[in-house]
């Protein structure tokens, strides 16, 4: 049974988004602060962790930036800011994905799936097979591994499977929608969260951001990985 950590300082938000995951068949940990949450994660690791952002003593930003040097476990975002600030500043920290307050349980639920079913994508599955190259970065899917001039590049779970699905068609432009859609399994959602993590890969992989030469911006139509 999957587990999710809960950490929401409204005791009835808290109360009923416990019970709503309950009833979706999660196993739910609830707590009230980020040090809490830091403590039980440490303890007992969930599968998935929801997270706030305005909680009292430390914030969720920096929640969720400490979790991300202990472990890539996904992160959503569970708040009513909806500001394009606050969702780039929390993707940013490290979050694989926000909803905005007041959230329907079902498409919070779905989101969960879609998270655990790419998060086990990501995993190495064995024997490494295949090795797609582009100049100087290497993408290995089997291995779910990236190299860039020889050398490994840390990268989360999404950012592996955003640029999975870019290096699967290359010099094919993949809009937003289409990402969205493919990486973070939405129908529906805020496209901002494709653009903060191709901006977060960029960071990772080109040498210079602003003039990059694997992962290139087609203005108006999307995005694709440079063969």
């Amino acid at each position: 049974m999957s587990t999710v950590l809960l950490i929401e300082d409204d005791d009835r938000i808290r109360v009923s988004l416990t019970m709503a995951l309950e009833d979706e068949g999660y196993t739910a940990h609830a707590v009230a602060t980020a040090e809490e949450g830091l403590a039980l994660q440490r303890e007992k690791p969930a599968d998935t962790v929801l997270i706030d952002l305005m909680l009292p003593g430390m914030d969720g930003y920096e929640c969720i930036r400490r979790i991300r040097r202990d472990e890539d476990v996904p992160i959503v975002v569970v708040s009513a800011r909806d500001d394009t600030h606050d969702i780039v500043a929390a993707l940013e920290a490290g979050a694989d994905d926000y909803v905005v307050k007041p959230v329907a349980v079902k498409e919070l639920a779905a989101r969960l799936r879609a998270l655990r079913r790419r998060s086990r994508a990501a995993a190495p599955s064995g024997p490494e097979t295949s090795v797609l190259t582009f100049g100087e970065l290497e993408v290995r899917p089997e291995a779910g591994e990236i190299r860039l001039r020889g050398e490994p590049v840390a990268v989360t779970r999404t950012e592996f499977r955003l640029l999975c699905e870019l290096a699967d068609h290359p010099g094919l432009v993949l809009s937003r929608h289409q990402l969205l859609q493919r990486v973070w399994g939405h129908e529906f959602g805020d496209e901002r969260v494709v653009d903060v993590h191709v901006g977060r890969l960029r960071h990772k992989i080109e040498t210079d951001t602003a003039k990059p030469r694997h992962l290139v911006t087609v203005r108006g139509l999307g995005y694709k990985l440079q063969p």
